[in-house]
């Protein structure tokens, strides 16, 4: 399994067009791309800016084939509309211990 933590902070102004993306971008992963296993976005409690994603991928192959479909890259040009980019951060994580239900 891969995991990814991306995390960025949407413009204050563009929350509601920050929302419809993030819905329309999971709802196409999980339509589209079978090796996605979760594909979560959060928004802080304390920081209502500040989104973050978990994902999790059933191989290396499917992370990549995320980043390639048109859905994805979609979701990257709109980003930089309703994102501050200076912000991003993208992380994979290395599995070492826990389970998924």
């Amino acid at each position: 399994m891969i995991a990814i933590l991306a995390q960025f902070k949407i413009k204050p102004e563009m929350q509601a067009e920050a929302e419809k993306a993030l819905a329309e971008i999971a709802a196409a992963v999980e339509a589209n791309e079978p090796g996605a296993t979760l594909y979560v976005a959060h928004r802080s409690q304390k920081d209502p800016t500040l989104i973050t994603f978990f994902e999790a991928y059933a191989d290396n192959d499917a992370a990549t084939t995320h980043t390639q479909t048109p859905h994805f890259q979609n979701f990257q040009r709109q980003l930089v509309q309703l994102a501050d980019l200076s912000t991003v951060k993208i992380e994979r994580l290395e599995r070492i211990a826990g389970f998924a239900r």
